[in-house]
């Protein structure tokens, strides 16, 4: 579909969905913060591509970042119709045959699914064009952004990471962040549930060095590919190939025996020396608004780097939601669930993964339930299922229910016997889960609303003005909507409050849930504060039961204290340098009205700098 990503941007000029900015800017900072802001406008803004950068090359941002350049970079006019394909072959392809004459009329499906593995080509690809090998190739002369000032440093935000088993020879193509050390070595950061690390520990057996090679830019769809819920063991590309119904044309990477996209626009090649030590890494401003602290990690060393005549290079900027990355994960949520319905639970009806919930965290489940229990089953399937299992919060509904509508779902949580209606384990984490005690494992929560009557009188929640006692210092301005509307109370507490204590001394009848938050976030919205609750909370230590209340403690945990995290980190924000820059020089942009950096609304949830909480 797309020759190269400079003909995606062209699409996307065309199509409206792209802002020049050819004012010189800086990739230390300047870069990420215009992104933010714009990426904040209704509907994700539109694409950037910095045209003048200190390194030369072209930047590009939020190329991914609203449901229709999404949709643009997957070659279709809205998400659904991948959905529809994919559900469309499936039924194909499981359907039973009933004739001999079904099974020819199956050959023409089966010729075609072939054409849809990747293709190997003997030559040199477009991404090879210009080639520095040795010690000419500098990882610093790439305009790799630095996007927070507390990051490590600068970061590689979308590289395609191409890895191989050693036993079996099968690929992976995969979305690792890499940080740069120096000229030529940068930091690997795949998680220990990841493939990438498994690879790693295979060739650590062996005792044998791993090669690597990482693709940045090319078509779209390689991106998207990288970030996919694939099964183990399935080629990416095989991905890329149906959605593009043509193959991906691999070349050959220069100083390795990796295949690469011919079409990308750079190639970082080298290999990982599995008897060294690992190296630490980071911090970075994640994906889930908070920082991912320092830990240790592979190193590449790095014995290529290639690259197109007309080379972009493409970054992501991630941090509060929303973000960038919610429009990927909402095409995950439309192109997958078929998959998730035929091979893994044949009685969920839909899904989707709310933005506030950053990919993870939160779940809307609906089900064509026949018996009971069958929503703790649901729950407990997809908590043991590839990418689910990183899941922490589930809500199950009932066939029929609309569970994309905010009213619907709060009809139900406000009818409910709390006690009654949870589901609690344990289970894998994602690595970035800050929250949680021990690294990748803690717990997890389902609510099973399949047996609630969204249309039955719900329990009257007695007229009271709580007394703020005991350490509960303010209640949000919403308090009395959301409390009618979900049955759910918001309250603000000094990190030394009694919550329990306070739960007694007011009369919470008919009340289901209350959720405390620090006196720093008061002020947030309904959104951020579920944003917030999701992140910092562990279900088996901060949820409790009140009687017949569930009480959420969605404080920042001081570490090492009472079963909390050893570190705990700071939420994504700009410095006040960084935003000031961007403040005097926005009229230069040509990005339209001014808009307002959202560092300064989240700068109150800062922690303190001291080593006591980061380190």
């Amino acid at each position: 579909m797309y020759k190269s990503l400079r003909h995606f941007i062209g699409i996307l000029e065309r199509e409206g969905e792209l802002q020049r900015i050819g004012t010189r800017v800086s990739t230390d900072c300047e870069i990420a913060e215009i992104t933010d802001r714009i990426s904040q406008a209704p509907d994700g803004g539109r694409a950037l591509l910095f045209e003048n950068t200190e390194e030369g090359i072209p930047v590009a941002t939020n190329l991914f970042g609203s449901e229709r350049r999404m949709a643009l970079a997957l070659g279709v006019d809205s998400l659904d119709v991948i959905g529809k394909r994919i559900e469309a072959l499936l039924h194909q392809v499981t359907a039973p045959d009933k004739s001999f004459g079904d099974k020819l009329r199956m050959l023409p499906l089966l010729a075609g699914m072939s054409k849809w593995f990747p293709k190997k080509i003997s030559r040199r690809g477009a991404c090879q064009e210009i080639a520095d090998i040795g010690d000419d190739a500098d990882l610093t002369r790439l305009p790799v952004l630095k996007c927070r000032e507390l990051d490590g440093g600068r970061f590689v935000t979308l590289p395609v990471v191409h890895t191989e088993d050693p036993d079996t020879g099968m690929r992976n193509a995969g979305m690792y962040r890499m940080q740069i050390f120096d000229r030529h070595t940068a930091g690997m950061h795949w998680h220990i549930h990841k493939t990438g690390a498994r690879h790693y520990d295979a060739y650590r057996r062996r005792g044998e060095r791993m090669p690597v090679s990482v693709a940045v830019g090319g078509d779209p769809v390689y991106a998207y590919c990288a970030t996919a819920p694939m099964p183990d063991n399935m080629d990416e590309y095989l991905l890329a190939g149906f959605l593009r119904r043509k193959p991906v044309r691999l070349v050959k990477s220069l100083t390795n025996d990796i295949w690469i996209p011919e079409d990308c626009d750079f190639v970082i090649e080298g290999y990982v020396d599995t008897s060294e030590a690992k190296l630490p890494e980071g911090p970075f401003g994640d994906h889930t608004g908070f920082f991912s602290l320092t830990d240790l990690y592979p190193r590449l060393h790095v014995t290529a780097v290639t690259r197109r005549r007309d080379a972009v290079w493409p970054a992501t900027v991630v941090g509060i939601p929303p973000q960038e990355d919610a429009y990927i994960a909402l095409a995950t949520e439309k192109i997958f669930l078929a998959p998730i319905r035929l091979v893994l639970q044949p009685e969920i009806v839909d899904m989707t993964m709310p933005v506030a919930g950053t990919a993870h965290n939160i779940a809307v489940v609906s089900l064509a339930g026949r018996y009971d229990g069958q929503a703790v089953k649901t729950a407990q399937s997809l908590w043991g299922a590839g990418q689910m299992m990183f899941n922490k919060y589930m809500m199950l509904t009932s066939e029929g229910t609309e569970i994309r509508d905010c009213d619907t779902l709060a009809a139900l949580v406000r009818r409910a016997d709390v006690g009654r209606n949870i589901v609690r384990s344990e289970g894998i984490l994602d690595v970035l889960d800050h929250a949680t005690a021990t690294c990748g494992f803690g717990g997890k929560m389902a609510f099973d609303a399949t047996g609630i009557d969204p249309r039955s009188e719900a329990v009257k929640i007695e007229s009271f003005e709580p007394s703020l006692s005991h350490g509960v210092t303010a209640i949000p301005e919403f308090y009395a909507s959301t409390l009618e509307k979900w049955g759910a109370a918001v309250f603000f507490a000094r990190e030394d409050a009694d919550i329990e204590a306070f739960l007694s001394a007011n009369d919470m009848r008919g009340v289901n849930c209350a959720l405390f938050f620090d006196e720093r976030a008061c002020g947030l919205g309904a959104e951020e504060l579920l944003w917030l609750a999701a992140a910092n909370t562990d279900p088996r230590r901060d949820a409790v039961l009140c009687g017949s209340l569930l009480a959420f403690d969605a404080r920042s945990k001081r570490p090492r204290k009472a079963g909390n995290p050893d570190r705990f980190p700071n939420v994504v924000v700009s410095s006040p340098a960084t935003v000031a820059k961007v403040d005097g020089r926005w009229p230069q942009y040509g990005a339209g009205e001014f808009i307002p950096s959202p560092s300064e609304r989240y700068r109150r949830l800062m922690l303190s700098d001291s080593e006591e909480w980061q380190s």
